[in-house]
């Protein structure tokens, strides 16, 4: 019986990929985080924070979704954001589903300039008003019949994803829409992202977070060493903080250092949480003239 029982649900398994694509700074890394129970995508109030896809992997006893977060929509000029761009519009084809997220608070054009991509698809598409908590009662319900009437949406659902409110309803619509078929990672995985991979864009966010204005569009980070000492645990990382003009090397050192320690410290400590060991970080700023335009400099630091 218990053998039946477990053949029972195997057959009845889910497990497919899931887009969630939407205008920058919507909130869909955030979302993402959320999901998981722990950040694996690195979140600002900047737009276009998120330049790689990410795969987030969330398993329950019945499901397994495969959550790919992406960059910001936009009507890009020059090539890291052209590169983004095209991240995002190639996860819009081969899914199971696609989550469009939405910001109640300022919804505008570029949703309907993205909804003419999404109708050239056969996908479901399920809409996501997020920061419903930052809007009155009653503007949510005229904002969802707009939406119903632009397009032919699978479902709609308001979402907090800051707060996780709405996310298990969510969570429950979307498993009953994947298709049938057994599981593609363990159990236990929450992405297939190398370490180091997060390690640099956790280091990046410390950027983001502490510059303002056109530097941090133009920093990129790449870990040249990441070993783990026998004796102790203590993992020893070096990384090195791309810029494309010297007065913005300037401006990440500081005056005598302190931008970089700051960066820093702020970076292990994440780190560290991340990793759950003792981290020695060693970070270096190098200019890289004019990188965001250069194709062989777009391919060193891995945005090809």
């Amino acid at each position: 019986m218990i053998e039946d029982t477990v053949q029972e649900k195997q057959e009845e398994f889910r497990c497919g990929f899931v887009s969630i694509v939407g205008r920058p700074n919507v909130g869909k890394s955030t979302l993402l985080n959320k999901i998981l129970g722990q950040k694996i995508a690195i979140t600002a109030n900047k737009p276009q924070t998120t330049r790689n896809r990410v795969l987030g992997i969330h398993t329950t006893e019945n499901a397994q979704t495969l959550f790919l977060d992406t960059p910001g929509i936009h009507r890009a000029r020059g090539k890291l954001n052209k590169y983004m761009v095209d991240q995002a519009l190639s996860a819009c084809s081969g899914v199971d589903l696609i989550l469009l997220v939405t910001d109640a608070t300022a919804p505008g054009k570029s949703d309907d300039f993205i909804l003419q991509i999404l109708a050239q698809n056969q996908i479901p598409v399920v809409l996501l008003i997020n920061k419903i908590d930052r809007i009155e009662k009653t503007v949510l319900l005229p904002l969802m019949a707009h939406y119903h009437e632009a397009f032919d949406f699978a479902g709609i659902i308001p979402i907090c994803a800051a707060d996780g409110g709405g996310v298990n309803e969510l969570l429950h619509q979307v498993e009953s829409m994947l298709p049938l078929g057994p599981m593609l990672y363990p159990a236990d995985s929450v992405t297939d992202l190398p370490e180091r991979f997060i390690v640099a864009e956790m280091i990046r966010e410390k950027v983001l977070r502490r510059t303002h204005q056109e530097l941090p569009y133009g920093v990129a980070v790449e870990v040249e060493s990441f070993t783990e000492r026998e004796r102790d645990g203590l993992i020893s990382i070096q990384a090195v903080i791309y810029v494309g003009r010297d007065a913005h090397k300037r401006i990440l050192v500081g005056k005598g250092g302190s931008m970089i320690r700051t960066l820093g410290t702020d970076a292990r400590h994440e780190i560290e949480r991340f990793l759950d060991a003792k981290v020695y970080l060693e970070l270096f700023v190098k200019v890289k003239k004019n990188w965001t335009e250069s194709d062989r400099a777009l391919r060193e630091l891995g945005y090809n």
